[in-house]
């Protein structure tokens, strides 16, 4: 089995937004978090398709950081 790291964002519209990190335009959204994880898994097993002779997945993602800012 390999693991995927996914950022998941909530856009302006309510959807959840979420881009699978080292599968470049791999993405998808949807209203709740069951149905975003259920599109992230069909978005990456159609990735993975069709990337068949260039798989070459490397594990680059370093982590996640919140910085604080002052208010302008």
């Amino acid at each position: 089995m390999k693991e995927f790291n996914v950022l998941i964002e909530k856009g302006e519209d309510g959807y959840l937004i979420a881009e699978v990190v080292g599968l470049p335009g791999c993405h998808t959204q949807a209203k709740s978090l069951d149905q975003l994880m259920k599109r992230v898994k069909e978005a990456i097993s159609l990735y993975l398709k069709c990337q068949k002779e260039a798989i070459n997945i490397q594990d680059t993602f370093i982590g996640v950081q919140k910085v604080t800012m002052p208010a302008c």
